[in-house]
């Protein structure tokens, strides 16, 4: 926790290396579901129409402003950059050109993400609502469709941000300490796609190495009896495996023998490519490609007896760093495809193997990127509004949080949407192999019916491992003890007996990078008056780290990638334009800890 006398940021705006590279004819070209692509489809990022209104006026018949989709209505790119109240609703029009449709084919409209609550209208019918901040969404428009001229598409908009029930991770109306800026409207990309209707909805690999196998779930939409799925599994251009499986269900399954897989690792980010058809009497109704990696993640001993995380079998130490995913420029958005990937390099080259996702879910193509630059994931679920007062209290009397009282009451609103975007979230990230550990709570932030809930998660995807709640409230469930230790970090806590132990967050060093903040004043949970002091200060971190790791700490994530508005602990300034420390220099100092040589010392 920060003291509680950081400032809210001020209205300098920083720009990233590549704000000036955003099209505005069509921002974010690229297509934006790599785990399940077809030959047609067409972007509609780009200038749409806006306006703002009250939540209970009838739809706006002018729209008096122009907005950048798919950046968020607050931020920079947008070029709207103004806040979106509770009580207001945001409008988005704009018109497209329909694609030739087949006979029976049909016209989805898709959207990456939405915050929160959005309602749609093709040609003025209601084609449908969701709720959900996070999560990939789209509707079938086809009837709504009318031929021989232009399509018109609004999309209204509401989203209570940190006063409603719904989960929302750093998001806050009145930014300051550990919250950022609110983030409201339309944030990932807008898209068609013509399908048949009989088609192939989801694809999800995984390889057993013990099995020396692939299994292939597909979710399917229209099928009937008599119909199956050709499931061919490649290396490049090299056919590796193929199957074919019934399909008369919307969930087939296929196991394909691989006598000879190609383990997946951030040394060698492997990656087989999938390519799934959908047949009929002879016909192929529809056809996909996908990818998968195959890698094992589990839990067991060393040769010092130590309870290690492993990968592939072998004992792996997990050293990352705590990534927020926010733009100075785009907030939710990265400004292009190169920035997007870019964190992940920028973690790679500092020498850092794992990444904690931190209360954010990503566009699908930040998780293809850690697939294939080869990045373990910690996936937090992002958390409802969280009350910070009771924690700052307590710190103020001395309290460590692990004796702090924390009010763990949610509502049944706050339960319901938790759960509905928790099950969203796992079904849209299972396919990516780079994900390997789910985290459901941070630090007690909304948190309830904690064993129920990890039980849970274990059971539906026995692929991964389950974090007990990262940081404190700990209720013994879960396969990985969890510890936030800033300041506190030479204070290694015993070892429990069944669950290996990491610290989920540490460190948060401060140091500011003149020019390079957002506002006049900033914090850290330490802080170095100069960047010499910055990097000796660190150093003797990771040197500790390096002594816990002897006695027993299977892994560490770092506060964190990038200063965020106020919050000044990165090891990048938060334009993204300065490294703290030279990253040879940092992937030097951590070779000790991420060395195959060393993983089991």
């Amino acid at each position: 926790m920060p003291p509680s006398s950081a400032t809210p940021p001020d209205a300098i705006q920083l720009l990233t290396p590549w704000t000036q590279d955003v099209e505005r004819d069509c921002p974010l070209p690229e297509y934006p579901r790599p785990q399940l692509q077809r030959a047609r489809w067409q972007n509609l990022n780009g200038i749409w129409d806006f306006a703002i209104t009250e939540r209970t006026a009838p739809p706006p018949e002018t729209f008096p402003h122009e907005i950048l989709v798919p950046f968020p209505i607050e931020s920079h790119l947008s070029g709207v950059a103004a806040p979106l109240a509770p009580e207001d609703q945001a409008s988005y029009r704009r018109t497209f050109e329909a694609p030739d449709l087949a006979a029976n084919e049909r016209l989805l409209l898709h959207f990456g993400g939405v915050d929160w609550e959005t309602r749609v209208f093709v040609n003025g019918t209601d084609v449908g609502v969701h709720q959900g901040g996070f999560d990939p969404f789209h509707f079938d428009i086809t009837d709504a469709l009318v031929p021989g001229q232009p399509q018109e598409l609004c999309v209204r908009v509401w989203d209570p941000t940190d006063r409603g029930p719904q989960p929302i991770g750093k998001q806050c109306l009145y930014p300051g300490l550990i919250r950022y800026t609110a983030v409201s409207g339309i944030w990932q990309t807008v898209w068609l796609e013509p399908v048949s209707p009989s088609r192939i909805n989801g694809v999800d690999g995984k390889a057993s190495l013990q099995r020396r196998t692939v299994t292939v779930d597909l979710h399917l939409h229209g099928v009937r009896a008599g119909d199956h799925v050709e499931v061919r599994l490649l290396a490049g251009e090299q056919l590796i495996a193929s199957k074919q499986a019934p399909a008369a269900s919307a969930h087939s399954v296929c196991t394909l023998s691989v006598p000879h897989l190609h383990p997946w690792s951030p040394e060698d980010p492997f990656l087989y490519d999938l390519d799934v058809q959908l047949h009929r009497d002879g016909e192929t109704l529809d056809q996909v490609r996908s990818y998968l990696g195959a890698r094992e993640i589990s839990v067991g001993r060393d040769a010092d007896g130590h309870l290690r995380l492993l990968l592939n079998g072998a004992p792996r130490f997990h050293l990352g760093l705590l990534d927020q995913g926010w733009w100075p420029d785009g907030l939710y958005t990265a400004p292009t495809d190169e920035a997007l990937a870019f964190d992940i390099e920028a973690t790679r080259r500092m020498g850092f193997d794992t990444i904690r996702k931190h209360v954010k879910v990503e566009p699908a193509r930040w998780y293809w990127h850690a697939d294939r630059l080869g990045v373990l994931v910690w996936q937090d679920m992002p958390c409802p509004a969280f009350d910070l007062k009771p924690m700052i209290e307590q710190m103020g009397e001395g309290l460590s949080p692990e004796e702090m009282k924390f009010p763990l009451h949610v509502t049944p609103e706050t339960e319901a949407a938790y759960r509905r975007e928790l099950d969203a979230m796992i079904t849209a990230l299972s396919p990516f192999p780079s994900v390997v550990i789910w985290v459901a709570f941070n630090e007690a932030w909304g948190q309830f019916d904690t064993d129920a809930i990890l039980e849970g998660l274990a059971e539906r995807d026995p692929t991964r491992l389950i974090n007990g709640p990262s940081g404190w409230e700990d209720t013994g469930t879960g396969a990985i003890r969890d510890y936030h230790v800033y300041q506190r970090e030479a204070e290694f806590p015993p070892a429990d007996p069944r669950r290996p132990t990491v610290y989920g967050e540490f460190g948060g060093l401060k140091l500011e990078v003149p020019n390079h903040t957002t506002g006049q004043r900033g914090w850290g949970y330490e802080t170095s008056e100069t960047p010499g002091g910055f990097e000796r200060r660190y150093e003797e971190l990771i040197e500790l780290v390096g002594e816990l790791k002897r006695r027993g700490l299977a892994g560490a994530i770092y506060t964190q990638t990038t200063d965020v508005e106020t919050e000044w602990n990165g090891l990048l300034s938060y334009d993204r334009n300065v490294f703290k420390i030279a990253p040879d220099r940092l992937a030097k100092l951590h070779r000790s800890l991420t060395d195959p040589a060393s993983r089991s010392r």
